[in-house]
């Protein structure tokens, strides 16, 4: 895909509290990848559509919140969020992702309708163009073919 072709040009990746633990925390659940693999990963992919990714992890509440705000004047052009925890437990992040009015895509690695009764509730998906679950690494990919190829 050549830059030409791509939607959005300008993605920021959003992952939430825990995610740095990724390739320890609970590997039968979230894989053996660490989150410098996936964002190593998309990075690559980014480039190779003429795209810039930027990417953030934080286990505060506020400075995820901070850099959805950021992002409303920065040039970015779509989000792709992983709320890890925060998913089933922040209206701050839904009204930050609200207020920002760019189009986002919810990520899980895991299938969250198959684990806790809990964690089935989101408080961002009725926002988001779309909610990719279950398909651990892959889904975060192809949430950023998505964004690439927006019109």
């Amino acid at each position: 895909m050549n830059a030409e072709n791509t939607g959005a040009k300008n993605i920021l990746v959003i992952h939430g509290p825990n995610l740095n633990l990724l390739g320890v925390r609970e590997p039968e659940i979230y894989g053996e990848n660490t989150l410098q693999d996936i964002n190593r990963n998309l990075s690559v992919l980014a480039k190779n559509a003429g795209a810039s990714l930027d990417t953030f992890q934080s286990n505060a509440e506020s400075e995820l919140i901070e850099r959805i705000h950021l992002a409303m004047n920065d040039g970015t052009e779509f989000i792709i969020i992983n709320p890890a925890a925060y998913t089933h437990t922040s209206v701050a992040l839904r009204d930050a992702l609200a207020a920002a009015k760019l189009p986002f895509i919810e990520v899980h690695l895991s299938n969250v309708f198959s684990r806790e009764p809990f964690r089935r509730k989101s408080y961002f998906s009725d926002l988001a163009v779309g909610v990719i679950s279950g398909l651990n690494i892959k889904g975060y990919e192809l949430a950023l073919k998505y964004a690439l190829e927006l019109r």
